[in-house]
Protein backbone atom coordinates (compact mmCIF):
# COMPACT_ATOMS: atom_id res chain seq x y z
CA UNK A 1 0.00 0.00 0.00
CA UNK A 2 1.51 3.77 -0.65
CA UNK A 3 -0.25 6.81 -0.47
CA UNK A 4 -1.93 8.76 -3.15
CA UNK A 5 -1.21 12.54 -3.03
CA UNK A 6 -3.50 14.57 -6.22
CA UNK A 7 -1.82 17.36 -8.30
CA UNK A 8 -3.86 20.37 -9.77
CA UNK A 9 -1.19 22.01 -11.96
CA UNK A 10 -2.46 25.82 -12.92
CA UNK A 11 -1.04 27.30 -16.21
CA UNK A 12 0.21 23.77 -16.67
CA UNK A 13 1.37 24.23 -20.79
CA UNK A 14 1.97 20.88 -22.49
CA UNK A 15 2.26 19.49 -18.81
CA UNK A 16 6.21 19.15 -18.29
CA UNK A 17 5.39 20.00 -14.73
CA UNK A 18 3.61 17.56 -14.23
CA UNK A 19 5.42 14.61 -16.04
CA UNK A 20 8.18 15.83 -14.07
CA UNK A 21 6.24 15.01 -10.82
CA UNK A 22 4.75 11.78 -12.41
CA UNK A 23 8.39 10.49 -12.37
CA UNK A 24 8.72 10.91 -8.99
CA UNK A 25 6.16 8.33 -8.04
CA UNK A 26 7.70 5.61 -5.83
CA UNK A 27 6.86 3.44 -3.53
CA UNK A 28 7.26 6.08 -0.68
CA UNK A 29 4.15 7.64 -2.58
CA UNK A 30 2.33 8.62 -5.57
CA UNK A 31 0.91 11.78 -7.46
CA UNK A 32 -1.83 11.17 -9.07
CA UNK A 33 -3.12 14.75 -11.45
CA UNK A 34 -7.00 15.45 -10.86
CA UNK A 35 -7.35 18.86 -12.24
CA UNK A 36 -5.04 21.39 -14.78
CA UNK A 37 -5.65 24.31 -16.45
CA UNK A 38 -5.01 26.21 -19.50
CA UNK A 39 -5.99 28.91 -22.43
CA UNK A 40 -3.93 27.10 -25.34
CA UNK A 41 -6.09 24.89 -27.07
CA UNK A 42 -2.56 23.42 -28.35
CA UNK A 43 -1.10 23.26 -25.29
CA UNK A 44 -4.20 21.28 -22.96
CA UNK A 45 -4.97 18.91 -26.45
CA UNK A 46 -1.24 17.99 -25.53
CA UNK A 47 -1.74 17.85 -21.62
CA UNK A 48 -5.17 15.92 -21.91
CA UNK A 49 -3.40 13.46 -24.71
CA UNK A 50 -0.67 12.89 -21.77
CA UNK A 51 -2.25 13.21 -18.58
CA UNK A 52 -6.49 12.77 -19.10
CA UNK A 53 -8.97 14.82 -19.55
CA UNK A 54 -9.52 16.52 -16.67
CA UNK A 55 -8.18 19.56 -18.30
CA UNK A 56 -10.10 23.02 -18.00
CA UNK A 57 -9.56 25.02 -20.88
CA UNK A 58 -10.26 28.50 -20.37
CA UNK A 59 -8.76 31.40 -17.90
CA UNK A 60 -7.67 30.59 -14.56
CA UNK A 61 -10.10 33.06 -13.34
CA UNK A 62 -12.86 31.01 -15.20
CA UNK A 63 -11.42 28.25 -13.64
CA UNK A 64 -12.12 30.00 -10.30
CA UNK A 65 -15.13 31.71 -11.09
CA UNK A 66 -17.03 29.21 -12.46
CA UNK A 67 -16.12 26.53 -9.20
CA UNK A 68 -14.57 24.11 -12.00
CA UNK A 69 -11.76 23.29 -9.16
CA UNK A 70 -11.88 20.45 -7.10
CA UNK A 71 -12.84 20.56 -3.24
CA UNK A 72 -8.91 20.28 -1.98
CA UNK A 73 -5.41 19.18 -3.27
CA UNK A 74 -2.46 17.58 -1.49
CA UNK A 75 -0.02 19.88 -4.34
CA UNK A 76 -0.55 22.88 -6.53
CA UNK A 77 1.67 23.19 -9.01
CA UNK A 78 2.22 26.18 -11.51
CA UNK A 79 4.38 28.93 -13.50
CA UNK A 80 2.61 31.89 -14.23
CA UNK A 81 3.31 33.48 -17.65
CA UNK A 82 6.42 35.45 -16.90
CA UNK A 83 6.94 38.01 -20.22
CA UNK A 84 6.36 40.71 -18.47
CA UNK A 85 9.44 40.06 -16.20
CA UNK A 86 11.48 38.22 -17.91
CA UNK A 87 15.08 38.95 -19.24
CA UNK A 88 14.16 38.33 -22.83
CA UNK A 89 11.22 40.91 -22.65
CA UNK A 90 10.12 44.38 -22.29
CA UNK A 91 10.06 43.47 -18.43
CA UNK A 92 6.84 45.84 -18.62
CA UNK A 93 5.98 45.83 -14.74
CA UNK A 94 2.42 47.08 -16.11
CA UNK A 95 1.93 43.70 -18.16
CA UNK A 96 -1.15 42.02 -17.65
CA UNK A 97 0.17 39.06 -17.30
CA UNK A 98 2.15 39.56 -14.27
CA UNK A 99 -0.60 39.51 -12.36
CA UNK A 100 -1.60 36.10 -12.92
CA UNK A 101 0.23 34.71 -9.69
CA UNK A 102 -2.66 36.39 -8.02
CA UNK A 103 -4.66 33.58 -9.33
CA UNK A 104 -2.25 31.14 -8.48
CA UNK A 105 -2.35 32.39 -4.97
CA UNK A 106 -6.14 32.74 -4.76
CA UNK A 107 -6.74 29.07 -6.40
CA UNK A 108 -4.29 27.82 -3.39
CA UNK A 109 -6.02 29.51 -1.15
CA UNK A 110 -8.96 27.79 -2.00
CA UNK A 111 -7.54 24.72 -2.45
CA UNK A 112 -4.84 24.32 0.81
CA UNK A 113 -2.68 22.27 -0.22
CA UNK A 114 -0.26 20.53 1.62
CA UNK A 115 2.45 21.94 -0.91
CA UNK A 116 2.43 24.57 -3.76
CA UNK A 117 5.30 25.15 -5.92
CA UNK A 118 5.74 28.17 -8.14
CA UNK A 119 8.02 28.17 -10.96
CA UNK A 120 9.43 31.08 -13.18
CA UNK A 121 12.38 32.86 -14.87
CA UNK A 122 15.01 33.96 -12.33
CA UNK A 123 14.01 37.68 -12.46
CA UNK A 124 10.45 36.71 -10.62
CA UNK A 125 12.39 36.08 -7.20
CA UNK A 126 13.26 40.38 -7.71
CA UNK A 127 9.98 41.15 -8.86
CA UNK A 128 7.31 43.38 -6.88
CA UNK A 129 4.90 40.22 -7.75
CA UNK A 130 7.61 37.90 -5.40
CA UNK A 131 7.37 40.64 -3.13
CA UNK A 132 3.42 40.52 -2.61
CA UNK A 133 3.91 36.75 -2.73
CA UNK A 134 5.18 36.83 0.37
CA UNK A 135 3.09 39.24 1.89
CA UNK A 136 0.07 36.98 1.33
CA UNK A 137 1.74 34.71 3.88
CA UNK A 138 1.52 37.05 6.39
CA UNK A 139 -1.31 37.09 9.15
CA UNK A 140 -4.17 37.38 8.21
CA UNK A 141 -3.52 37.48 4.37
CA UNK A 142 -4.95 34.50 2.22
CA UNK A 143 -1.97 32.19 2.28
CA UNK A 144 -1.57 32.74 6.17
CA UNK A 145 -1.04 29.20 6.48
CA UNK A 146 1.77 28.88 4.52
CA UNK A 147 5.62 29.89 4.93
CA UNK A 148 7.76 29.65 1.46
CA UNK A 149 11.38 28.94 0.43
CA UNK A 150 12.27 30.97 -2.49
CA UNK A 151 15.24 29.17 -4.48
CA UNK A 152 17.45 29.36 -8.18
CA UNK A 153 17.99 26.01 -9.51
CA UNK A 154 20.24 24.84 -11.86
CA UNK A 155 18.27 22.39 -14.24
CA UNK A 156 21.50 20.74 -15.44
CA UNK A 157 22.99 20.03 -11.59
CA UNK A 158 19.47 17.45 -11.20
CA UNK A 159 20.19 15.59 -14.74
CA UNK A 160 18.85 17.36 -17.32
CA UNK A 161 20.95 17.86 -20.21
CA UNK A 162 20.59 21.38 -20.44
CA UNK A 163 21.62 24.67 -18.66
CA UNK A 164 18.35 25.99 -17.59
CA UNK A 165 18.25 28.23 -14.35
CA UNK A 166 14.68 28.68 -12.58
CA UNK A 167 12.86 30.83 -9.55
CA UNK A 168 11.32 27.76 -8.21
CA UNK A 169 9.20 28.89 -4.67
CA UNK A 170 7.79 26.26 -2.71
CA UNK A 171 5.56 26.70 -0.15
CA UNK A 172 4.74 24.28 3.19
CA UNK A 173 2.29 24.63 5.92
CA UNK A 174 3.56 27.10 8.75
CA UNK A 175 5.29 25.53 11.52
CA UNK A 176 6.66 22.41 8.92
CA UNK A 177 10.29 21.56 8.96
CA UNK A 178 12.96 23.72 6.09
CA UNK A 179 12.68 21.82 3.04
CA UNK A 180 16.02 23.39 2.13
CA UNK A 181 17.11 22.71 -1.77
CA UNK A 182 16.20 19.36 -3.68
CA UNK A 183 19.44 16.71 -3.62
CA UNK A 184 21.56 17.18 -7.13
CA UNK A 185 22.05 14.01 -9.29
CA UNK A 186 25.53 12.98 -9.52
CA UNK A 187 24.93 12.19 -12.84
CA UNK A 188 25.81 14.86 -15.40
CA UNK A 189 24.10 14.68 -19.11
CA UNK A 190 25.19 16.37 -22.34
CA UNK A 191 23.89 16.70 -25.73
CA UNK A 192 25.36 13.15 -26.67
CA UNK A 193 23.13 11.93 -24.15
CA UNK A 194 20.03 13.67 -25.14
CA UNK A 195 20.36 12.96 -28.93
CA UNK A 196 21.76 8.97 -28.10
CA UNK A 197 20.19 7.10 -31.61
CA UNK A 198 18.86 9.71 -33.22
CA UNK A 199 19.63 10.13 -36.89
CA UNK A 200 21.80 13.41 -37.39
CA UNK A 201 20.59 12.96 -41.34
CA UNK A 202 16.93 15.17 -41.27
CA UNK A 203 15.34 16.20 -44.79
CA UNK A 204 11.65 16.79 -43.75
CA UNK A 205 10.89 20.21 -42.60
CA UNK A 206 6.85 19.65 -42.30
CA UNK A 207 4.99 17.45 -39.58
CA UNK A 208 2.36 14.85 -41.28
CA UNK A 209 -1.00 15.87 -42.44
CA UNK A 210 -3.14 15.10 -39.27
CA UNK A 211 -5.72 16.69 -37.57
CA UNK A 212 -7.91 15.90 -33.92
CA UNK A 213 -11.05 16.95 -32.38
CA UNK A 214 -10.53 18.60 -29.08
CA UNK A 215 -13.56 19.69 -27.30
CA UNK A 216 -14.83 20.77 -30.37
CA UNK A 217 -12.08 22.16 -32.38
CA UNK A 218 -10.02 20.25 -34.90
CA UNK A 219 -6.30 20.82 -33.74
CA UNK A 220 -2.92 19.44 -35.70
CA UNK A 221 -2.13 15.90 -34.32
CA UNK A 222 -1.03 13.92 -32.40
CA UNK A 223 2.73 13.50 -33.33
CA UNK A 224 5.43 11.75 -31.90
CA UNK A 225 8.64 10.48 -32.11
CA UNK A 226 10.49 11.01 -35.21
CA UNK A 227 7.37 13.11 -36.86
CA UNK A 228 8.64 15.79 -34.91
CA UNK A 229 12.70 15.32 -36.30
CA UNK A 230 11.88 17.88 -38.76
CA UNK A 231 14.13 21.32 -39.53
CA UNK A 232 13.37 24.35 -40.88
CA UNK A 233 13.38 26.00 -44.20
CA UNK A 234 15.86 28.38 -44.55
CA UNK A 235 17.76 29.50 -47.26
CA UNK A 236 21.07 28.66 -49.25
CA UNK A 237 22.33 31.90 -47.71
CA UNK A 238 21.88 30.50 -44.41
CA UNK A 239 22.63 26.95 -45.22
CA UNK A 240 26.26 28.81 -46.09
CA UNK A 241 26.25 30.32 -43.19
CA UNK A 242 25.68 27.43 -40.97
CA UNK A 243 28.30 25.54 -43.22
CA UNK A 244 31.17 28.04 -42.61
CA UNK A 245 30.63 27.41 -38.27
CA UNK A 246 33.11 24.80 -37.21
CA UNK A 247 32.11 22.80 -34.29
CA UNK A 248 32.33 25.09 -30.69
CA UNK A 249 31.75 27.99 -33.44
CA UNK A 250 29.07 30.96 -33.65
CA UNK A 251 28.95 33.82 -35.76
CA UNK A 252 31.74 35.22 -35.27
CA UNK A 253 33.17 32.35 -37.46
CA UNK A 254 30.66 33.21 -40.71
CA UNK A 255 33.37 35.25 -43.19
CA UNK A 256 32.17 38.63 -43.57
CA UNK A 257 30.64 38.59 -47.21
CA UNK A 258 27.88 36.23 -45.62
CA UNK A 259 27.07 38.48 -42.64
CA UNK A 260 23.65 40.05 -42.48
CA UNK A 261 24.42 44.06 -42.37
CA UNK A 262 23.60 44.01 -38.31
CA UNK A 263 26.34 42.13 -37.97
CA UNK A 264 29.13 43.38 -39.75
CA UNK A 265 29.20 46.39 -37.64
CA UNK A 266 28.26 44.60 -34.19
CA UNK A 267 31.47 42.50 -33.45
CA UNK A 268 30.59 42.25 -29.77
CA UNK A 269 27.69 40.87 -27.88
CA UNK A 270 26.74 37.39 -27.18
CA UNK A 271 28.62 34.67 -28.52
CA UNK A 272 25.70 32.14 -28.34
CA UNK A 273 23.94 33.47 -31.77
CA UNK A 274 24.12 31.26 -34.30
CA UNK A 275 26.70 28.76 -32.64
CA UNK A 276 27.04 25.23 -32.63
CA UNK A 277 26.08 22.96 -29.11
CA UNK A 278 28.81 20.99 -27.46
CA UNK A 279 28.81 17.50 -27.69
CA UNK A 280 29.97 16.91 -24.36
CA UNK A 281 28.14 19.84 -22.32
CA UNK A 282 24.60 20.76 -21.50
CA UNK A 283 22.45 22.53 -23.49
CA UNK A 284 21.88 26.30 -23.20
CA UNK A 285 18.61 27.14 -22.59
CA UNK A 286 15.64 25.73 -24.74
CA UNK A 287 13.39 28.34 -25.78
CA UNK A 288 10.08 28.75 -27.90
CA UNK A 289 12.10 29.86 -30.78
CA UNK A 290 15.24 27.22 -30.60
CA UNK A 291 14.75 26.47 -34.79
CA UNK A 292 16.10 29.81 -35.01
CA UNK A 293 20.18 29.52 -34.92
CA UNK A 294 19.94 33.59 -34.87
CA UNK A 295 18.29 33.50 -31.58
CA UNK A 296 21.03 31.60 -29.88
CA UNK A 297 23.13 28.49 -29.73
CA UNK A 298 20.83 26.20 -31.40
CA UNK A 299 23.01 24.82 -34.64
CA UNK A 300 23.29 21.22 -34.19
CA UNK A 301 26.82 20.29 -33.00
CA UNK A 302 28.30 18.84 -36.05
CA UNK A 303 25.00 18.94 -38.88
CA UNK A 304 24.34 21.89 -40.72
CA UNK A 305 21.16 22.97 -39.50
CA UNK A 306 19.57 23.74 -36.05
CA UNK A 307 18.23 21.30 -33.84
CA UNK A 308 14.93 19.75 -34.45
CA UNK A 309 11.77 19.94 -32.50
CA UNK A 310 12.47 16.43 -31.28
CA UNK A 311 15.69 17.08 -30.01
CA UNK A 312 14.77 20.07 -28.25
CA UNK A 313 11.84 18.12 -26.50
CA UNK A 314 14.51 15.50 -25.55
CA UNK A 315 16.52 18.29 -24.56
CA UNK A 316 13.72 18.94 -22.00
CA UNK A 317 13.43 15.28 -21.01
CA UNK A 318 10.33 14.19 -22.85
CA UNK A 319 10.36 10.67 -24.24
CA UNK A 320 9.86 10.27 -27.90
CA UNK A 321 6.10 8.70 -26.74
CA UNK A 322 4.95 11.99 -25.69
CA UNK A 323 2.04 12.97 -27.45
CA UNK A 324 2.30 16.38 -28.99
CA UNK A 325 -0.66 18.57 -30.67
CA UNK A 326 -0.20 21.63 -32.46
CA UNK A 327 1.43 23.55 -35.51
CA UNK A 328 5.41 23.47 -35.55
CA UNK A 329 5.23 26.98 -34.20
CA UNK A 330 3.19 25.64 -31.16
CA UNK A 331 5.31 22.55 -30.36
CA UNK A 332 7.71 24.70 -30.19
CA UNK A 333 6.14 27.10 -28.19
CA UNK A 334 5.10 24.26 -25.72
CA UNK A 335 8.66 22.63 -25.79
CA UNK A 336 10.43 25.96 -24.96
CA UNK A 337 8.03 26.89 -21.90
CA UNK A 338 7.97 23.83 -20.15
CA UNK A 339 9.88 22.80 -16.85
CA UNK A 340 12.79 19.96 -17.74
CA UNK A 341 11.40 17.13 -16.52
CA UNK A 342 14.69 15.51 -14.35
CA UNK A 343 13.69 18.87 -12.08
CA UNK A 344 10.27 18.54 -12.14
CA UNK A 345 11.55 15.11 -11.09
CA UNK A 346 14.25 16.13 -8.48
CA UNK A 347 11.37 18.69 -7.27
CA UNK A 348 9.07 15.86 -6.79
CA UNK A 349 11.13 13.66 -5.18
CA UNK A 350 11.45 16.98 -2.73
CA UNK A 351 7.99 17.10 -1.45
CA UNK A 352 7.49 13.56 -1.96
CA UNK A 353 9.94 13.02 0.96
CA UNK A 354 8.31 15.54 3.15
CA UNK A 355 5.17 14.45 2.81
CA UNK A 356 5.83 10.93 3.75
CA UNK A 357 8.15 12.25 6.97
CA UNK A 358 5.59 15.18 7.81
CA UNK A 359 2.01 14.04 6.47
CA UNK A 360 -0.19 11.11 7.15
CA UNK A 361 -0.89 8.50 4.37
CA UNK A 362 -4.35 9.75 3.77
CA UNK A 363 -5.88 7.52 0.79
CA UNK A 364 -4.11 4.78 0.34
CA UNK A 365 -4.27 2.23 -2.47
CA UNK A 366 -2.76 -1.06 -3.17
CA UNK A 367 0.99 -0.29 -4.87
Amino acid sequence: MRPIYSVVDLFAGCGGLTAGFLRANSNAGEFRPIASVDSDVDSAATYAANFGNHVFLGSIEDWLGGAHYPDRADVVLGGPPCQGFSQLGKQDVTDQRNALWEQYVEAVGKLQPKFFVLENVREFLKSEQCTALARACEPGQVLEEYEIERFVLDSSLYGAPQRRRRAIVIGRRRGQPLLGEPLQTDRRRNVSDAFDGLNAKVRNRDLPYRFADFRGQQVPGPFIGNELHVTRYFTQLSLKRYRSIPPGGNRFDIPYHLLAPCWRTHRTGSADVMGRLFWDKPSVTIRTEFYKPEKGRYLHPIEDRPITHLEASRLQGFPDDYKWFGSKYSIARQIGNAVPLQLGQALGCHILTALSITWDSGEKIAA
